[in-house]
């Protein structure tokens, strides 16, 4: 990209307030981030001999030196480690400890945190500190965009070498780290390009760290916004509005939580996005209300897309809010699940018996046939096949295939099915469903029912008491009131008038009828990357202790 755009910015960042209170913004060029990258390899990376295959802890915020810093670590061939500190102090010290990193080049406060609790004590031997805007990385005193040395020579890596690992976001238990290899992500690199038609001459709103790097690697310019990315529930719509049209931003991912804030905030105000041409969420279900509320801001050919997928493999399925709004939201508030779409590229997904247990080799007697729910497996060039140092779980999540060559299927972790259309329904995470002493109920299906009521904000069914004696618990938390300036506020369904609705609403289905214990919780604990992921393990034993 730098050399057949090296003009064209790659990389833009907030840098504080002018005088006048306006926003500013530092940025690179795809020939500067080339030059700058190729001078951190050289003359910080290699003279601290992180060099081919040193795993390396990467800390950084997102900024200009969060892009340097990742792309002259694979010009190196080092392995990134990529950790959300938003996982949790404890989470972190036991990811670093199975990562075994050799080097650590973090923030102050990262940094602090690694010292004061050991951080990769026992395998660290090279730490780099980062004080943005680095004045002390270089020995030589040059700023690195005017060094004119040679072209850095990018290491030789191969395909199926280590690039990077990362850290899945722990929503099922303790975070594991995928495993990732070259052809990896050259795979993702061209599924993105092919399925959303990215390239050169879009612009990108970045608002999730990771997927910032793959906006360079497209030819995209990345766009960073002013936000506190640990909370994209808290976002300023403002900010984002603002960052928009400064930009003419053409492109836009968002976790579900943030879609819903932005286009809440957008659908009162009455703010439309005319640059938009494609917004991208993932990271948990988008609900059909909150796509069809911010698909009111965009242009009609503009497309709003739900990519299905996993730190482990992604993507795997993808929709448009079209198909959603026009055909499946329906069927969704009817308890069919959540329509994910068509497995994407050269992506292939079976569904196969639902089992708690390690499958150690495939045979096509696993599959089940279109409509039956099983468990969502899935193998193809994007699909990772090991976590490090967790030979268990790679046990229990992949299925190796005779005759290929260590080819696996992966298990997704989550239940569904295949319709008749060849496409795929996701109905909740496999550890998440409540088996009881009658049935096996599944999350997504059941929720989605009471989900339709509008005092509603969102469900989580919990089972309480040992798999397959369960007792299934709905937890729920209220719809908080917001309305326009001007217009009067409604009182608020009591929780006994709420409770009663409910169960009408839930013994009409035949897959929620069961359900008869209804609490209410005043905010559900949801991961910290997402803020959309529900830690329903936590609310079942709220619950267990509400039911004592």
């Amino acid at each position: 990209m730098a050399k057949t755009q090296p003009y064209t910015l790659a990389a833009v960042c907030p840098a504080g307030r002018d005088r006048a209170g306006r926003p500013a913004h530092t940025h690179w060029t795809f020939q500067q981030l080339d030059r700058e990258s190729d001078a951190v390899a050289r003359h910080v990376l290699e003279r601290g001999g992180i060099t081919r295959g040193v795993r390396t802890v990467l800390m950084v915020k997102p900024s200009l030196e969060f892009f340097a810093l990742t792309f002259a670590l694979f010009k190196t061939g080092a392995i990134p480690v990529l950790i959300d500190p938003g996982m949790g102090i404890k989470n972190i010290g036991q990811c670093l400890a199975e990562a075994e990193p050799e080097a650590f080049i973090g923030i102050p406060l990262a940094n602090l945190a690694r010292r004061l609790l050991g951080w990769g004590k026992a395998t660290l031997r090279t730490v780099l500190p980062v004080a943005p805007p680095c004045k002390d990385w270089y020995a030589r005193g040059n700023k690195p965009w005017l060094v004119t040395d040679e072209p850095y020579p990018i290491a030789p890596t191969r395909a199926d070498e280590v690039a990077a690992i990362l850290f899945t976001s722990g929503s099922t238990g303790v975070p594991k780290g995928a495993v990732y290899t070259h052809s990896i992500f050259d795979a993702q690199v061209a599924v993105l390009r092919d399925l959303y038609g990215l390239g050169p001459g879009e612009i990108d709103l970045c608002t999730f760290p990771l997927f910032a790097l793959f906006a360079p690697a497209l030819g995209m310019t990345a766009i960073i916004p002013e936000m506190d990315f640990t909370r994209p529930a808290q976002v300023s719509p403002g900010m984002i509005f603002q960052t928009i049209q400064d930009f003419g931003v053409t492109n836009m991912f968002g976790s579900p939580a943030l879609i819903r804030r932005v286009g809440d905030h957008g659908a009162r105000h009455g703010i439309k996005l005319p640059t938009i041409r494609r917004v991208i969420s993932a990271g948990a279900p988008v609900p059909a209300e909150v796509l069809g509320t911010f698909a009111t801001m965009l242009e009609p050919g503009a497309s709003l897309t739900t990519p299905y997928g996993a730190t482990e493999s992604l993507p795997v399925c993808s929709i448009d809010s079209h198909e959603i709004l026009n055909e499946t939201r329906d069927l969704t508030d009817r308890g069919a699940g959540v329509c994910v779409g068509r497995p994407v590229g050269d992506v292939e997904v079976k569904i196969i018996r639902i089992s708690d247990e390690p499958i150690t080799s495939w045979s096509a007697d696993l599959s089940l046939p279109d409509g039956a729910i099983g468990e969502i497996v899935v193998r193809g060039p994007v699909v990772t096949r090991e976590y490090v140092n967790r030979p268990e779980s790679t046990t229990l999540a992949k299925i190796a295939i005779p005759g290929q060559g260590g080819d696996v299927y992966h298990r997704m972790g989550d239940v569904g099915y295949r319709d008749d259309q060849g496409r795929i329904w996701f109905c909740g995470r496999k550890a998440h469903r409540v088996v009881t002493l009658e049935e096996t109920l599944f999350t997504i299906p059941c929720e989605a029912i009471f989900n339709t009521h509008p005092a509603v904000f969102r469900t989580a069914l919990v089972g309480v008491g040992p798999r397959g004696a369960m007792k299934p618990v709905l937890c729920v938390e209220r719809q908080r009131a917001a309305t326009a300036a001007g217009k009067t506020k409604e009182r608020p369904l009591s929780k006994e008038a709420l409770r009663r609705e409910l169960l009408e609403l839930g013994a009409r289905h035949p897959q929620t009828k069961g359900i008869t214990t209804i609490l209410f919780h005043k905010a559900f604990p949801v991961d910290i990357r997402h803020n959309a992921k529900i830690f329903r393990e936590k609310l079942a034993v709220w619950a267990a202790g509400r039911l004592r």
